[in-house]
């Protein structure tokens, strides 16, 4: 079973990339200093993510409408990362957020939908 969800992710991998790009949201247009406060914000976020993943795809897509520069870790070839995301937020699984607050404590915020809505409730407006 798990070598049919490899073979078919290696198959449609290219077209979800291309759906991605094709269907690529305009992003949300700040004043500078709104934008400048938002890149702040987003250094302290990390998403551990598969490329061909479609509930990766989503979380990128949303991360594009919101105008959102958070960092991008490949969680399926880079052994660091994936290393990282299972001793941090206890098991491998994509997408997951990784949000380090002002006092240093990390959480670890698993499901595309519940991403997304994070992200909208802190950047949309």
């Amino acid at each position: 079973m798990r070598s049919f969800f490899k073979t078919l992710r290696v198959v449609m991998g290219p077209f979800l990339l291309l759906g991605e790009k094709i269907s690529a949201p305009k992003g949300l247009l700040r004043s500078p200093e709104a934008q400048a406060a938002v890149d702040a914000a987003c250094r302290k976020l990390a998403l551990y993510q598969f490329k061909t993943c479609p509930f990766c795809i989503k979380v990128r897509q949303e991360m594009r409408r919101l105008s959102l520069g958070i960092e991008l870790r490949d969680a399926q070839f880079d052994a660091a990362n994936r290393a990282e995301l299972e001793q941090g937020g206890g098991k491998v699984r994509v997408p997951c957020l990784k949000i380090t607050g002002p006092d240093g404590q990390v959480e670890w915020l698993y499901e595309s939908d519940r991403i997304n809505a994070w992200l909208r409730e802190r950047f949309s407006g």
